[in-house]
């Protein structure tokens, strides 16, 4: 009776879905009745945007998010055991990258589930494939230290890391602490190091540019609240 558990991309921001999600990829979203979503509020805007009908009574929300507990999710992963078809959706982009969806997705597959990842926005791809730096060897480490101290020790060690295995090193963080993370690269990096700053990627007021960071540092973009991918080059 198992069934398949979908992981279904959404929008990165504030545009329709069917701009950058594609149309089998919502077709499958509206035949699902059981969601397992990151925040609910950002699940209905997005649903109500693609146009799914949130008064339908059949339809189930649950949620997943960091504070779920492990003893949580196999309770959110029962229907389809008994049978019934399940899509993850995450806040933004893909679902399993930079996103709790993860410890969902490794238990279905230890239950012997049906996986299917649906196309859909990545903001760490589309910045990659935007930056012009190497794209067959990168890595992605999420969030950095808060402290200022500890976080530039690992601006310096992404750094050295990239020079000695030509690696892209990708790490983002809070839309609001955009701007310090942006200023400790440039206090932490060589001056002949590349960084790509990737911005509002597929929203009108996307930015993509990569300078060496001796040039970052005579005139760079305000980033306050704006989703941003940063991709050290050295």
């Amino acid at each position: 009776m198992a069934s398949t558990l979908y992981l279904i991309p959404s929008t990165l921001g504030e545009t329709a879905p069917i701009s950058t999600v594609p149309a089998a990829t919502l077709e499958v979203l509206r035949r699902l009745d059981r969601l397992v979503v990151e925040t609910p509020k950002q699940a209905r805007r997005f649903l109500k945007a693609a146009g799914i009908v949130l008064a339908n009574a059949q339809l189930s929300v649950e949620v997943l998010d960091e504070h779920t507990p492990a003893s949580r999710l196999p309770e959110l992963l029962a229907p389809a055991l008994a049978g019934a078809d399940v899509g993850i959706l995450s806040d933004a982009g893909c679902p399993g990258v930079a996103d709790p969806g993860a410890r969902l997705v490794m238990l279905a597959h230890s239950r012997s589930l049906s996986v299917i990842p649906l196309v859909g926005p990545s903001a760490i791809l589309l910045a990659l494939m935007g930056s012009g730096l190497n794209g067959q060897r990168f890595a992605f480490h999420g969030y950095l230290p808060v402290d200022a101290e500890q976080r530039s020790r690992a601006l310096r060690a992404l750094e050295t890391e990239s020079r000695t295995r030509n690696q892209t090193q990708i790490v983002i963080e809070a839309p609001y602490r955009n701007n310090r993370l942006l200023q400790a690269i440039l206090n932490a990096c060589a001056p002949r190091t590349h960084l790509c700053v990737a911005a509002d990627l597929t929203l009108p007021s996307q930015y993509i540019s990569t300078r060496r960071i001796a040039d970052w540092r005579a005139n760079h973009p305000d980033l306050e609240r704006r989703p941003t991918v940063f991709l050290l080059g050295a």
